[in-house]
């Protein structure tokens, strides 16, 4: 955003600040840093136009300061990425859900004409589900809301025609819409990675007991999960593996 040659009176008497060019506002509205006036007999048409190059804004912002942080990321390590993150004085973790949704998209595969809410519904999917998804909102005009019924209603075609517990696992372990299912069976183990939970309805394994299996999904934040997941694979274990661990020593530590 630039900054115009012309001031205005700060609301509240604080001095004259200067007024933020906007190209889709023109003349029409005069912008400053708490707000954003109009002139008497602003016609429609122009309000409108203001309100849909504001939403533009809004969603360029988003790449803007995931792209930014990631760049800080990579160029400068983590401890001055943090300190740039504080320095903003913006939400942390939605700093940092911006910055993995940035990263599961290199530019060229991001489209203009959806949001980044769109992009972020589908961020943790493999890059052909995504790509195919955020082509079926494209063609189809799908809001965020229908684009996300899309999405779970897939899964659970998937699930049902597979018969699996664990249907649309992202290489990291977590769901497309940011849950993360943690398998368990009695004995406290998990199975193999990339193997599918054992069911509870069927056959006894033939060299023990039937083991009674539980399903818990866990709600997180697409920035949590991703550290999560981090965290995990410099442990060498898939996420739901590593949590399932960190539930059992805390429950050693309660006991």
């Amino acid at each position: 955003m630039t900054t115009a040659g012309r001031y205005t009176a700060g609301a509240g008497g604080g001095g004259a600040r200067p007024a933020a060019a906007l190209p889709f506002a023109g003349g029409q509205a005069t912008v400053g840093t708490s707000g954003m006036t109009f002139p008497q007999g602003l016609s429609e048409r122009s309000w409108e136009r203001i309100g849909t190059g504001l939403r533009e804004l809004t969603n360029s912002s988003a790449w803007w300061l995931g792209d930014w942080l990631v760049h800080g990321q990579t160029s400068y390590g983590t401890r001055r990425y943090r300190e740039a993150v504080e320095r903003t004085g913006l939400d942390y973790q939605t700093l940092r859900n911006y910055a993995w949704v940035a990263r599961r998209f290199e530019h060229h595969r991001r489209r203009d004409s959806l949001s980044f809410a769109h992009h972020a519904e589908v961020a943790g999917l493999p890059p052909a589900e995504q790509d195919h998804w955020l082509g079926e909102a494209d063609r189809l005009k799908w809001s965020r809301n229908e684009l996300r019924r899309a999405v779970r209603a897939g899964r659970a075609e998937r699930r049902d025609t597979a018969g699996t517990s664990l249907p649309g696992a992202s290489a990291a372990g977590s769901c497309p819409d940011g849950t993360l299912p943690v398998a368990a069976t009695a004995a406290g183990a998990l199975p193999p990675a990339g193997a599918a939970a054992p069911r509870a309805d069927g056959p006894a394994d033939p060299g023990g007991p039937r083991a009674e299996v539980a399903t818990l999904t866990i709600e997180l934040s697409a920035g949590r999960l991703d550290h999560y997941a981090r965290v995990a694979a410099a442990q060498g274990l898939p996420v739901e593996q590593w949590v399932t661990r960190m539930l059992d020593a805390a429950d050693r530590r309660t006991a």
